[in-house]
C-alpha cells in the first residue's frame, strides 16, 4: 500500500493548511418547466493544498520518493487527513464502526463541556477490562495521537489505545481531555485507537479523536471520518525550492474523489 509520508517530527504537514469540498448537484429540467434537483454525493471532490517550508534533506528525499512511487497523478495511495478527526462517526458510539466488548453499554444524551448533549456514559458491567475501538485502514507506523474528555462521579481511570501501546490516565469528577500519542505496528495496514474501561466503571466520554500527529488538535465532530484510502496528486510535476543544506520548501496538492 503506498502511503502519504509523515515528517520526521510525526506531523503530517505544516501550516497553513488549505482544504476544500466541491459538492455538485443533478439537476433535470422537466418540459413542463419544473426542475427537480439532486445532491451527487459521488461527485465531492475534496482537496488539500500542504506547503512544506524548512524541509531536511530528509524529509525532502522521502517526499520526492512518494511522488515518484505514485508517478504524479496515475496511482492512489492512502491519505489521512492532516486537518480533520480520523475517526468516523465521532460523536455516535453506538455506530457499527465502533466495536464495544460484550460487557460494555455505551448511553447517549450526556451533558458535554462545551454545553452540548453529545456527551456518552459508559459503563462497564463486566468483572474485567472492557473496550470501546474503531480499526482504521491506516500505516501502523505512523505516530498518533489519541484524545477525549472524560469525567466520573468518583476518581477512577480509563486506559487508551494505540496499536498495542497503552497508556493508563486519571479520570476525575470534573470534565478533562485526556491525550496519547504513539505508533503501531509499521508492517500492519491498519491500526486499532480507543479506551479500556476497567470493571465496574461509569464514565461519561466525549469527542473521541484520532488524528496523525503527535499532539491533539481542537476537537472536529466527524461522521465518515478522515481516512482516504484511495487519494491523489493533482500535478504531474513536483516544483522544490532550495534555500541550502537542510532547507527546501515544495507544495503537495493532493485530490480525493470517490467517484474515481
Amino acid at each position: 500500500m503506498l502511503v502519504y509520508p509523515q515528517l520526521t517530527t510525526g506531523a503530517l504537514s505544516q501550516f497553513p493548511i488549505q482544504k476544500r469540498w466541491r459538492q455538485r448537484t443533478v439537476v433535470n429540467a422537466a418540459a413542463d418547466g419544473s426542475v427537480i434537483k439532486l445532491a451527487d454525493a459521488n461527485g465531492v471532490l475534496t482537496e488539500w493544498q500542504l506547503q512544506y517550508d524548512g524541509l531536511s534533506d530528509g524529509e525532502l528525499a522521502a517526499l520526492q520518493q512518494f511522488f515518484a512511487a505514485a508517478e504524479g497523478t496515475l496511482n492512489g495511495f492512502a491519505f489521512l487527513d492532516p486537518a480533520g478527526n480520523l475517526f468516523a462517526w465521532s460523536d455516535q458510539l453506538s455506530n457499527v464502526v465502533w466495536s464495544l466488548s460484550s460487557f460494555l453499554n455505551a448511553t447517549g444524551g450526556v451533558a458535554d463541556p462545551n454545553g452540548g448533549m453529545d456527551g456518552w456514559l459508559i459503563t462497564n458491567s463486566g468483572t474485567g477490562p472492557q473496550s470501546l475501538i474503531q480499526t482504521l485502514a491506516a500505516p501502523g507506523g505512523y505516530a498518533y495521537c489519541l484524545s477525549v474528555w472524560v469525567k466520573a462521579a468518583a476518581a477512577t481511570t480509563v486506559t487508551m489505545l494505540i496499536g498495542t501501546n497503552r497508556s493508563t490516565q486519571p479520570v476525575q469528577p470534573g470534565w478533562t481531555r485526556i491525550a496519547f500519542a504513539g505508533r503501531g505496528d509499521a508492517a500492519a495496514a491498519s491500526i486499532l485507537l480507543g479506551l479500556e474501561f476497567p470493571a465496574g466503571a461509569a464514565i461519561d466520554v466525549y469527542g473521541m479523536q484520532a488524528e496523525p500527529q503527535v499532539a491533539p488538535s481542537e476537537y472536529q465532530s466527524s461522521t465518515a471520518g478522515g481516512v482516504y484510502p484511495a487519494a491523489r496528486l493533482r500535478d504531474d510535476s513536483l516544483t522544490v525550492t532550495s534555500q541550502g543544506v537542510n532547507n527546501h520548501s515544495v507544495t503537495m496538492n493532493i485530490l480525493y474523489a470517490s467517484h474515481l
